[in-house]
């Protein structure tokens, strides 16, 4: 039977009020949105023993590949998420012609700093592993991330530390994109932000991206809004500029009017003409050559 879209646009608005009055999240709101019609998707793939050491896994399902592979880590200040609620992003990315892993890690404090980067460099090493399996190039993996998730994928990017413990080398990365990502957040001020950063506290230069900038880093996008009032743009800009002078590869795109919250909302059909996201990520990551 054939589906006609515009009935499927006429009755979104009465779907979203269905599900707001039965009190759902807004992102379980705005995932009711998003169809994995022509994909194929593997839930709670386990990396670790730990029940958050686990991800799901997107892709086009008539692309035989091999296919660029994009691992997101979400935000939530290191302390809150869960991979089933980013559908919205890994699904549209999926679409354009790529595999998408989203892992779950362990949160502070609970697991503060450094778990969840061990966790994430578990989880990447895991991916190109797994990669050609799934139809995707353990030659073109990218990392992504958006607020704290992008602050980790910068740490996997920039200090090799992690990535070596976990048996791969920061060399192994096609590229790396940051989204709104706290790069350069000291001196630390929220007590909770603390409490995930307590164990490193006679080092606190080692927790953050900016100290990392050098030659070697991967090919680096770095996206924000301008109107973020929860992590200033200076951290993006500041960054890129770090990278630039020391030879990197780097782009840099703020957004005018785009918020913290925003620039990934992009990624979503309903808010695509808010935020240019899905295609400066799509663009940046079909354009990245292999890695030898």
């Amino acid at each position: 039977m054939m589906v006609n879209c515009r009935t499927i646009l006429r009755a979104l608005p009465a779907l979203l009020l269905l599900l707001l009055a039965a009190r759902c999240a807004p992102v379980d709101v705005l995932n009711a949105t998003i169809s994995t019609a022509g994909l194929t998707v593997r839930h709670a793939i386990p990396y670790g023993p730990d029940p958050r050491q686990a991800m799901d896994i997107y892709r086009p399902a008539a692309i035989t590949g091999p296919l660029p592979v994009v691992v997101f880590f979400y935000g939530g200040a290191w302390q809150r998420g869960a991979r089933g609620d980013y559908r919205f992003v890994a699904a549209e990315l999926a679409r354009q012609g790529m595999v998408v892993a989203v892992p779950d890690y362990r949160l502070a404090p609970k697991a503060p700093y450094p778990d969840f980067l061990q966790d994430a460099a578990r989880a990447v090493a895991q991916v190109r592993a797994s990669a050609a399996a799934w139809g995707g190039d353990p030659h073109r993996i990218v990392l992504a991330g958006h607020s704290a998730g992008a602050h980790i994928a910068a740490m996997l990017a920039l200090d090799p530390q992690w990535l070596r413990a976990a048996g791969m080398s920061r060399s192994d990365l096609a590229g790396w994109v940051g989204i709104s990502g706290p790069y350069d957040f000291l001196p630390i001020v929220e007590d909770d932000i603390k409490l995930v950063f307590a164990p490193a506290n006679a080092n606190l230069a080692a927790t953050q991206p900016n100290t990392f900038a050098d030659a070697p880093a991967p090919p680096t996008l770095l996206l924000q809004g301008e109107a973020d009032t929860t992590v200033e743009p200076r951290n993006t800009t500041a960054l890129g500029a770090k990278l630039r002078a020391a030879g990197a590869q780097v782009q840099v795109r703020i957004s005018p009017g785009v918020g913290h919250i925003g620039a990934v909302l992009g990624f979503a059909p309903l808010f695509r003409g808010k935020s240019p996201v899905l295609a400066d990520v799509t663009r940046f990551v079909l354009d990245l050559r292999p890695v030898q």
